[in-house]
């Protein structure tokens, strides 16, 4: 279907603004981001619109919009299309968008969007990172980041995450839990019909859990942000991560004002610059940050980021949703295990764990905590769920 168009006629502009909005570019060379102008990033990315046929000249906007709100629209489409190119140098095949969704293309006096392949994701993550990233321009309008960082001051205070891993894993001699307040996912549909997000917290707590990761999306998990301000407010005392898609640092402020005391980052979306930025704002706050990935290519990206404390193997394919896991003892064998024990890093393992056989071959393979869901979501008990996946009582 490729060349597909659809018109309709517009006003037209005759300038554009005065004041350039400055932009950040990539030097795959040098490995290092470059402060652009706006003009000069402007003209890197007209130059490839020209070469795909599109004249610069012919730019239009749409009703009584103004100039400059025109032109950041624009902007942040080119930044988050530049994105994909970053993202691509560095084995990432997630996009962050469709590469030709909005903003409209104008000529002379129409506008047009061309159809094709390309606005279809290419698997679910793809199309959850799509939603994701409309979803978080919408409530960054409702609620722009300087009002976040007031409501920080509000915040519950921060909880020691991987302290909490490492207290676990020395009382028990078993991985930390980490367990999942979850409804439903994409895989499994719904897990739980009769959810009280505070009830099966609790009962992890009981159980043992060391800490919990509450779901924030909505959409494709039945999530909640305000299930976690519930869970707080309950007097668990488990400390929380905020299982979201996140692909802006504007996420991080607003999970922290909801009570989260960790973030999840993934390597499959995140380029390393983004994961390098946004460990440094949770630092910052006191959060804790759990760096999920998934292959080598992934492990050795997140190992060559200073400041990692906890990395998380999925053994979980986010593409096809195949388990198996032997991925944890193939990432963490040789050269990259040798290097984690010596940086003290623990590792999360994330997926297909069952039962304790399960358990133990992960932790065999170097693992010191799990992060688990369906097998004690789904239970009527989860406290007993617990002592089942481990093969005894861990709890207090």
């Amino acid at each position: 279907m490729e060349g597909l168009a659809s018109f309709r006629a517009v006003a037209s502009l005759s300038s554009r603004p005065r004041n350039p909005i400055s932009a950040s570019a990539f030097d795959a060379r040098g490995a290092k981001w470059l402060s652009l102008p706006s003009s000069s990033f402007s003209i890197v990315r007209a130059q490839q619109m020209e070469s795909k046929g599109t004249p610069l000249s012919a730019v239009a906007v749409e009703g009584e919009e103004e100039p400059e709100k025109v032109e950041l629209k624009i902007k942040e489409w080119e930044v988050g299309m530049y994105h994909n190119e970053v993202a691509a140098s560095q084995g990432i095949r997630i996009r962050r968008r469709p590469p030709t969704g909005p903003p409209q293309h104008y000529v002379g006096p129409f506008e047009f969007r061309l159809q094709n392949e390309g606005n279809t994701p290419r698997n679910i993550l793809e199309e959850i990172i799509w939603h994701k990233d409309t979803e978080v321009a919408q409530l960054k309008q409702r609620q722009p980041l300087y009002s976040l960082k007031k409501d920080l001051d509000n915040a519950p205070p921060v909880r020691d995450f991987v302290g909490a891993l490492r207290a676990a894993h020395s009382r028990t001699g078993l991985p930390g839990l980490i367990a999942e307040v979850k409804k439903a996912s994409p895989s499994r549909g719904v897990l739980r019909e009769n959810f009280d997000p505070v009830e099966i917290a609790q009962a992890h707590e009981k159980g043992g859990a060391a800490c919990l990761s509450v779901l924030a999306d909505e959409k494709y998990f039945q999530g909640s942000y305000e299930n976690m301000v519930a869970i707080r407010n309950a007097g668990v005392k488990c400390p929380l991560l905020c299982k979201e898609f996140i692909i802006e640092a504007w996420q991080i402020y607003y999970a922290r004002t909801k009570g989260a005391d960790a973030i999840l980052l993934i390597a499959a979306v995140l380029p390393d610059l983004d994961i390098k930025y946004m460990t440094r704002i949770c630092k910052m706050l006191g959060m804790a940050t759990l760096v999920e990935v998934h292959d080598e290519r992934e492990m050795d990206r997140v190992l060559g980021i200073e400041g990692v404390e906890l990395i998380g193997i999925n053994n979980r394919n986010l593409e096809t949703f195949e388990v198996d896991t032997s991925n944890t003892k193939k990432l963490l064998e040789g050269e990259r295990g040798e290097l984690i024990r010596q940086r003290d890093i623990i590792v999360v393992g994330e997926s297909g764990l069952f039962t304790p056989d399960d358990i133990a071959y992960v932790q065999e393979a170097g693992v010191k905590a799990v992060l688990v869901g369906e097998s004690i979501v789904k239970q009527n008990d989860p406290q007993k769920g617990i002592a089942e996946l481990f093969g005894k009582d861990i709890s207090l």
